[in-house]
């Protein structure tokens, strides 16, 4: 399981571990050295569309 802090609003996510081979197949279309900001802008998109899903 991925260790996953809050940090002066910052999230920090260490080991994350997505088995999800489609999404691995669309990453590997880019330059691995993209791959870490791809995967931050997605998380970010992800997050952002479930804001409010607590309540």
């Amino acid at each position: 399981m991925a260790d996953v802090k809050i940090e002066d609003g910052m999230i920090k996510v260490n080991d994350l571990i997505i088995q999800d081979s489609a999404a691995a197949k669309v990453l590997a279309e880019y330059p691995e050295a993209r791959w870490t900001e791809i995967t931050r802008r997605a998380l970010k998109i992800g997050l952002g569309y479930m804001k409010g899903g607590a309540d």
